[in-house]
């Protein structure tokens, strides 16, 4: 293994915070792992690292050396993209973490034309709603909904989402079709409960925010039974209006209360900060950005639609 890929392997134990965890990803033994970092410093003649049983901190030395490591990496990626085929040629692995829903219905059909473009460049693609620690996890890039305060992160918003509150016609031709968020204290409404935790149902009446505590004999913390469930004509379901977008296309759901829509979601590419972005997933998210404009869910406002 040559000096470069040493400082690699560097970068990305103190990424991951494990040898092993470093091992199982490049598939090489933790043995092999400890002897190049070991290598490593004895020909920088310092130690980098305290290693305990239960522990491993950088030393004064270490993390010098990798934040210029960072650096080094970084800019030899960039270099060699730039000089790839004599053109911008990014290659690489990208691993994204995304909401299963919106990976599905609005992530992957869009891959073939991004590897079209970026043929040197795999994706990975990590379906999980929960707001996972990217560095720990080795994630590269999260897609991730709503508005985000982590300072340690980058942001960039990739497109906004209208809220929406939907059901089936056959929901609502039994049940009728609530006018205000007051007339849904008499509805079954689908319950979204991340963490056990059921969450409210945002609306505004013009400038004043109106909250509902849904109630319904159905609850879940995954997106995709909310969609399997108002579908189903269990009842009425409040979410991002890109979850229910095809179905409310064809007519299979209806909109209801649009007048009291919230203000939009953001969805947002987050990566994180301290270090330059890879040209690969810089280009990914640009795709991201011009691919998902084109998408009224995810560009549009929701207007008042009529029952």
């Amino acid at each position: 293994m040559d000096r470069l890929d040493a400082i690699r392997l560097f970068v990305r134990v103190i990424e991951r915070g494990s040898f092993s965890a470093v091992a199982r990803e490049t598939g090489v033994g933790q043995s092999a792992v400890s002897k190049q970092i070991a290598a490593l410093e004895a020909h920088l003649g310092a130690q980098l690292m305290r290693r305990t049983s239960r522990s491993m901190t950088l030393t004064d030395a270490g993390q010098v050396f990798y934040e210029s490591a960072l650096r080094l990496v970084d800019e030899f990626d960039a270099a060699k993209s730039l000089v790839g085929r004599g053109q911008s040629a990014p290659s690489g692995l990208i691993r994204v973490t995304v909401a299963p829903v919106f990976g599905r219905l609005y992530i992957v059909p869009r891959l073939p034309e991004f590897f079209a473009r970026y043929p040197d460049i795999s994706i990975e693609v990590t379906g999980s709603g929960r707001n996972i620690n990217l560095i720990e996890e080795g994630v590269d890039l999260a897609i991730r909904n709503g508005e985000l305060a982590d300072s340690s992160m980058i942001v960039r918003r990739i497109a906004t989402t209208p809220f929406a509150t939907v059901a089936t016609p056959a929901y609502l031709a039994v049940r009728g079709t609530p006018r205000t968020p007051t007339d849904l204290d008499t509805h079954a409404c689908l319950i979204f409960a991340p963490l056990h935790e059921p969450l409210p149902w945002e609306f505004r009446d013009g400038s004043r925010p109106v909250l509902h505590h849904p109630r319904s004999n159905f609850r879940t913390a995954d997106a995709e039974q909310i969609r399997a469930a108002v579908l189903a004509d269990l009842g009425l379901a409040h979410g991002p209006l890109w979850a229910f977008s095809p179905e409310i296309a064809s007519g299979a759901l209806r909109v209801v209360l649009a007048d009291y829509a919230p203000g939009p979601l953001a969805i947002s590419a987050v990566h994180p900060a301290g270090r330059r972005l890879p040209t690969k997933v810089r280009v990914f998210i640009d795709f991201l950005v011009e691919t998902l404009a084109a998408n009224p869910a995810l560009t549009g406002h929701l207007s008042r639609v009529d029952i």
